[in-house]
């Protein structure tokens, strides 16, 4: 009876409920909101859903993230392997490329100055980094988190390990995520405060036909002008670039469907996992967490700002013709940020449809983002 009783007081003694602390079930119930607005708000439900279900795993079983060289065998935990990858910058890359085969470059093709709001929107980066470093985080460290202001999780990831700013890629990487799902709460505000009325009701003239031609040599040539001017760039724009080429060629469409489909969507599910899982009580109950948290709704709210002051600029240069709310898409939120435009210009008149006018600054954004880290990469010796 003895043993009996041993057995099962070591069994009792296994369960989770003896081993968490406050700061688990902390994070254990800031999970569950995360699976609330993924599921029932429909808030990116494919960033939000692995995401929180590995913040969920990591607070109940703290070891699936285990460092082998800290286990008894030698193994490490599920996720170690997954974060791996995050570190070492390839998960990030490959999403760039799912999002090139997938998206339509010809919005900024046709309309190139969408190249300046996309610019324009990445102000609130290099606000948020001097700001970063006005808190106390070094030149690395506030590179890193600045970026969020991009709107752009791939590329805080990226630059995180880049930079070898691994201790903050969870809170960095969930931040960013964070703020790409509530975009549709965060921009609307924002954007109305610095457009009137009857900015939002303007009605751009519809975009000229690009040619096949355009959108192959598009890829080709960005990718070596940006390239050879800041060639830390190329795992990014490289990659963002051969998808897009993939899509625009007609000759590959396989690789197309596998780039913007079947392998996007596993790389999804292994990044989303291992960042939720970077988010144990121990490493993200802290202050400069809620710092991050603080400092990337400053660059996210700064960003949406400049792109729009901007559009407000262009609209006065072409007298009226630019709708100014299309500068907000210049975050790197694809193609979120763009719909958010079209609904907050659809809201003043119903029969104005600005989606594809909103989408050049939103493919500028990606571009841009992904220009700012190869810049801090360039300026830190990376």
């Amino acid at each position: 009876m003895s043993s009996i009783g041993e057995t099962l007081s070591n069994l009792l003694h296994q369960t989770a409920f003896f081993n968490l602390t406050v700061g688990n079930y902390v994070m254990i119930v800031v999970a569950c909101v995360f699976l609330y607005l993924a599921i029932k708000k429909g808030y990116e439900p494919l960033l939000l859903v692995p995401i929180a279900f590995g913040m969920l795993l990591v607070n109940i079983y703290p070891e699936i993230i285990a460092d082998p060289s800290k286990t008894s065998n030698g193994v490490g935990g599920l996720f170690y392997y997954f974060y791996k990858m995050d570190e070492w910058s390839l998960l990030p890359s490959i999403i760039f490329m799912g999002v090139g085969a997938m998206t339509d470059f010809g919005p900024l093709i046709a309309n190139p100055i969408s190249f300046l709001m996309g610019a324009a929107a990445q102000l609130g980066i290099y606000i948020a980094y001097f700001l970063a470093i006005l808190l106390g985080f070094n030149g690395q460290a506030a590179a890193a988190i600045s970026i969020i202001g991009g709107a752009d999780g791939p590329t805080s990831i990226f630059l995180a390990g880049k930079l070898g700013q691994t201790s903050l890629m969870g809170p960095i990487a969930v931040a960013a995520y964070s703020y790409m799902s509530l975009v549709p709460i965060i921009q609307p505000p924002i954007m109305k405060l610095f457009t009137s009325e009857e900015d939002r009701k303007i009605k751009m003239q519809q975009l000229r036909p690009v040619s096949k031609l355009e959108k192959i040599l598009f890829p080709i040539v960005i990718t070596i002008v940006v390239c050879m001017i800041l060639p830390t760039t190329a795992p990014l724009v490289g990659m963002l670039m051969l998808g897009n080429l993939f899509r625009e060629s007609g000759v590959v469409h396989q690789l197309q469907e596998t780039a913007s489909n079947a392998l996007m969507y596993i790389v999804v599910i292994l990044l989303g996992t291992s960042v939720g899982a970077t988010t144990s009580a121990e490493n993200f109950l802290n202050w400069n967490t809620g710092k991050i948290v603080i400092l990337g709704l400053v660059a996210f709210a700064f960003g949406t700002f400049g792109g729009v002051m901007l559009g407000q600029l262009l609209k006065v240069i072409t007298k009226g013709r630019i709708n100014p709310l299309i500068g907000s898409a210049g975050v790197s939120a694809v193609p979120m940020a763009a719909r958010v435009s079209q609904k907050v210009g659809a809201e003043a008149d119903p029969t104005n449809f600005l989606l594809m006018h909103a989408m050049g600054p939103n493919v500028a954004g990606v571009i841009g983002t992904a220009v700012a880290a190869g810049t801090f990469m360039a300026i830190f010796g990376v």
